[in-house]
């Protein structure tokens, strides 16, 4: 009696000793399935003994079964007993699923073999996107200087005849004054997709937005014959930076001033709604395509390249557009039907503290120029179009 009992007193004292909670074992388990990389064990008939979630993700896993790329190269580690690197990218486009995955098989001993597979879909995507912006900047750049450098010698050839010289000096101007905007709306939209928030977010009164705006759109306007006009101000007040936000709002007017023919009006409203200032600028001009509306936000694109070089557009006016929206925590929206006009709508949130500022008693329309009749759409209308 007195051995059973020392031997339970013993078996009690351990049990008090051995620590609570998960073993290593388990641990371990945990920490395969929680791994942001794809985790695949097999043996040496290259059966499957362990895999995680995201080795399914990644491809590494199909059908309960592994990658026939992982199967062949465990079996030449475990011939060799040396870790290699192999490609295990999908075969087959799958929408939005990884594009390029990494993996790397090294042996664990007895025939076992442990392959990890990495996601490198983001990299080669920025990668990508950097060549052509490379390939981009460096054929929008060649252009105008290629043209300066051939009016130059035309120049030359005609420095006696003063109306030569005084064409091509013109010419000369024009691309200069292109390339000039050109780096200019590179350096605004390289901050803009920098990954540090602005610096300065102020109280920024929409009205005065919109009028400072107009002011830098008003000689291009006059020169097309067109009339912008405007809804009666709003009184509203957003939460960003002044300078950004008129640079958007200049660069959908011009826009639209651009792909308008003379004489057509181009308008501006604004209003609320849930929680977002809406700033929209409509244009009856030859309108977008649907299938080049997802795309006309991309850098150097555009929709019609013939008038866009001819009105001296560097394609990048709308992507400065999405980034800044975005920058204010935002969204630029489009709607638009080829021969009827388009609308852009810049949304921003609203102040919050101005929320229940109502809009000025003495409505006034803003226009440029007055030669030109006028149309002015409501907030509306343009609810109705977006």
């Amino acid at each position: 009696m007195l051995t059973g009992f020392l031997i339970s007193r013993i078996r009690q004292r351990r049990a008090q000793r051995r620590p609570s909670g998960p073993t290593v074992a388990e641990l371990l388990l945990r920490l395969v399935r929680s791994s942001n990389n794809g985790l695949l064990v097999l043996n040496r008939f290259g059966d499957m003994v362990l895999h995680n979630h995201r080795a399914e993700v990644l491809g590494l896993v199909r059908d309960n079964r592994a990658d026939p790329r992982a199967r062949v190269a465990a079996e030449g580690v475990v011939e060799t007993d040396e870790a290699i690197e192999i490609d295990l990218s999908p075969l087959e486009a799958r929408g939005r699923q990884p594009e390029a995955v990494v993996g790397e098989v090294r042996p664990l001993g007895d025939g076992f073999t442990v392959v990890e597979a990495v996601d490198h879909s983001e990299a080669a995507r920025l990668e990508a996107v950097r060549r052509d912006f490379v390939a981009n900047v460096s054929h929008e750049l060649k252009t105008p200087v290629g043209a300066i450098a051939l009016l130059t010698e035309a120049v030359l050839d005609a420095a006696e005849d003063v109306d030569e010289v005084r064409r091509f000096g013109n010419k000369i101007l024009h691309e200069s004054t292109r390339l000039g905007t050109l780096v200019t709306e590179l350096i605004a939209l390289s901050r803009l997709q920098g990954a540090e928030r602005l610096p300065d977010l102020n109280a920024v009164e929409v009205d005065a937005v919109v009028r400072e705006a107009l002011g830098r759109v008003r000689l291009s306007a006059e020169s097309a014959q067109i009339t912008v006009t405007t809804d009666a101000p709003s009184g509203l007040v957003i939460e960003g930076d002044r300078t950004l936000l008129v640079t958007a709002l200049s660069n959908l007017l011009e826009n639209a001033i651009a792909y308008s023919p003379a004489g057509s009006p181009v308008s501006v409203s604004r209003r609320l709604a849930d929680g977002m200032v809406e700033i929209a600028v409509t244009d009856r001009g030859i309108g977008i395509a649907e299938e080049d509306q997802q795309r006309v936000f991309e850098r150097f694109y555009r929709a019609d390249k013939a008038r866009s070089r001819a009105t001296g557009g560097t394609g990048l006016g709308l992507a400065i557009v999405k980034h800044v929206a975005a920058n204010h925590g935002g969204e630029v929206k489009l709607w638009s039907m080829p021969g009827t006009g388009s609308t852009f709508t810049l949304r921003i949130p609203v102040r919050q503290s101005a929320v229940s500022a109502g809009p000025p008693s003495a409505p006034r329309q803003e226009k440029v120029p007055d030669r030109v009749s006028r149309l002015v759409v409501s907030s509306q209308e343009q609810g109705g179009k977006q």
